[in-house]
């Protein structure tokens, strides 16, 4: 079982020389709720009170939150599948491009498809698969890149891209920045004016997750906005990019406690994405390109209601919600558990356990990976009756009864 959030909530303070009251003074909270977290009367936080919480304390969010299950921070070194990773990030230097071994010829249009059914094994949560596989394709796109051929360089964005987000997952995020570094630099050197704003989103989420939400408002408003004054939001791929974008400073603004600013560029994200049913559908493979689209608008939408103390807005707008084919599995997660939320939220357990359970049928590797999910059982476990289902998911989830 991992650390309940209060009791590293209250090591983190105490590591500090803080007292309750001095923490919420300098991060801005109620005392109240500090006690309740420290007291396991609440089994989560709205997101902005925890990056004030992170803030206070002078952590990143991620040392608050733990890691993802299945990524336990022990101290103890990385394994091996994650140092194979870290070198293929972090070559030896001067050491030149290996041929492929594979009978298999390597050719631009092969090593698209592998980074496309590479980018679906990540939306499934396929983490362990994706860690075997992911040397492999960074050294396929460092050889296309070093022989000059057509979509090298994009490619091997594409490949740091997914390096990064994957690192992300697992809780490194040293490792993020740097990948996510080399997909820039890549990127520049590629032919797709759409992979710097891309890889920009991308670096947005990393900053989300060390709080630095400053500089991921700043990146993808910046990013944005060069994809309009170049006219490359126009058509259907530019448009997901730029969308995608916004969805992402509107998620750093409501980290920041703006949740008129962050609705309000939502708004104009879900208008922005009716109009891709109305243009030329993109060219290539879509699994490349960002994920945008009115199904995963109105997801986002739920989840910054949720998070920001609104479940009966948040069950609104997740009313009847009809999801697009090419809505991934990572994102159906979030609205499935999202919805748990506000369920639990508004005291409505048995609405909270169907969510929950639905979840487990159509996403359960994706549920194991999510923090909230924990923090939603733990917090129904809390209560004088427990709805039919309850006890099968703290037991799939290794919730303490």
């Amino acid at each position: 079982m991992s650390e309940h959030l209060g009791d590293k909530l209250s090591r983190l303070r105490r590591l500090s020389d803080l007292t309750q009251e001095e923490l919420a003074e300098k991060a801005g909270v109620s005392v109240d709720v500090i006690r309740k977290l420290e007291q396991k009367r609440k089994g989560s936080a709205r997101l902005p009170t925890l990056h004030a919480l992170a803030g206070g304390l002078g952590v990143e969010l991620t040392t608050l939150l733990g890691d993802p299950p299945g990524v336990p921070s022990t101290g103890e070194a990385d394994p091996p599948q994650l140092v194979a990773v870290r070198r293929a990030v972090h070559p030896l230097m001067f050491a030149p491009p290996q041929e492929s071994d594979e009978a298999e010829v390597l050719t631009p249009d092969l090593l698209r498809a592998e980074l496309a059914d590479s980018w679906s094994l990540y939306h499934s949560a396929e983490f362990p698969q994706l860690l075997k596989l992911l040397p492999g394709i960074l050294a396929d796109a460092r050889l296309t890149a070093s022989q000059g051929s057509d979509g090298g360089q994009a490619a091997l964005g594409k490949a740091f891209q997914l390096a990064g987000h994957l690192s992300i997952r697992l809780g490194k995020l040293d490792l993020a920045l740097a990948a996510l570094e080399r997909a820039i630099a890549a990127a520049e050197a590629s032919e797709d004016p759409l992979l710097v704003p891309m890889v920009c989103n991308s670096l947005a989420w990393a900053y989300q997750r060390s709080n630095r939400l400053d500089d991921a408002t700043a990146i993808a408003l910046y990013a944005a906005d060069g994809l309009e004054r170049d006219g490359l939001a126009d058509d259907a791929a530019g448009l997901r990019v730029w969308g995608g974008l916004t969805m992402s400073a509107a998620t750093s603004y409501a980290r920041r406690d703006d949740y008129s600013r962050a609705d309000e560029m939502m708004r104009a994200a879900e208008t922005a994405a009716g109009r891709l049913a109305n243009l030329p559908p993109t060219e290539g493979d879509g699994r490349l390109l960002s994920v945008f689209s009115k199904s995963s608008v109105r997801i986002e939408r739920v989840r910054l209601a949720v998070q920001h103390g609104r479940p009966e807005e948040a069950l609104r707008l997740a009313k009847g919600m009809r999801l697009s084919k090419d809505t991934p599995p990572s994102w159906r997660t979030w609205l499935l558990l999202d919805v748990a939320r506000a369920h639990t939220d508004l005291g409505d357990a048995e609405g909270a356990v169907k969510a929950l359970e639905s979840l487990r049928r159509v996403a359960p590797t994706w549920m194991r990976h999510h923090t909230l999910a924990v923090a939603i059982v733990s917090d129904l476990w809390e209560l004088p009756t427990h709805p039919a289902g309850l006890r099968k998911l703290a037991e799939f989830l290794g919730v303490e009864k």
